[in-house]
């Protein structure tokens, strides 16, 4: 396997043409009501229109983030089936991660895996329809802090990350521990990357 430890120069750099940004991303559901009360909910988007069969969202100043389409009569996915593994969002901070974290509970919507992947510190949540959805953080800055870390860490030998329980670490969060300390991801000998996947 070769393992790139860097992240390259953008498109745009390279002298290529690419899209300016990611804008959207749509579901087609057979549980509509549920799909829209639960990413309204989840990332606190606002309808931008909606009818019976489709409904657009956004959180922020694009016109829609998320779509949602209404059909009737859709089979459940094979988990084994061949698609999308997950969608991220990513968050300004910690502050707002660990909040988002707390409200989201609070409406019983809890997440299935939270793991430090070292570049990313992330919760990991499914959807009415199981749809993996991923609230993160960037840990680094910049890039070159981010390079910086894949040069001197065991990335080659875990490039999945580090478990951790939701509770205990907000609770050190409050707690005051130091930002470095907290999201630094720790070290798990070789034969513990499979334990770090989820239960579920």
């Amino acid at each position: 396997m070769v393992l790139k430890v860097a992240v390259p120069a953008t498109a745009k750099d390279r002298g290529r043409v690419a899209p300016i940004k990611f804008a959207h991303i749509v579901f087609r559901t057979s549980q509509y009501a549920e799909m829209l009360d639960w990413y309204k909910t989840v990332l606190e988007a606002e309808v931008v229109i909606e009818a019976d069969f489709l409904s657009f969202l956004t959180y922020d100043d694009e016109h829609h983030r998320i779509g949602i389409a209404n059909i009737a009569g859709l089979i459940e996915r094979n988990p084994r089936s061949v698609g999308v593994e997950h969608c991220a969002f990513t968050y300004a901070n910690l502050d707002d991660l660990v909040s988002t974290y707390e409200r989201l509970r609070f409406e019983g919507i809890e997440p299935y895996w939270c793991i430090n992947h070292g570049p990313t510190l992330s919760f990991y949540y499914r959807d009415p329809d199981r749809n993996q959805v991923e609230l993160q953080i960037d840990i680094f800055a910049d890039i070159d802090s981010v390079n910086a870390w894949f040069l001197k860490s065991d990335f080659d030998l875990n490039p999945i990350g580090v478990k951790f329980d939701p509770q205990e670490f907000v609770r050190k969060f409050k707690s005051g521990v130091p930002l470095d300390k907290l999201l630094k991801r720790p070290f798990i000998e070789p034969d513990q990357v499979g334990e770090q996947f989820p239960d579920n």
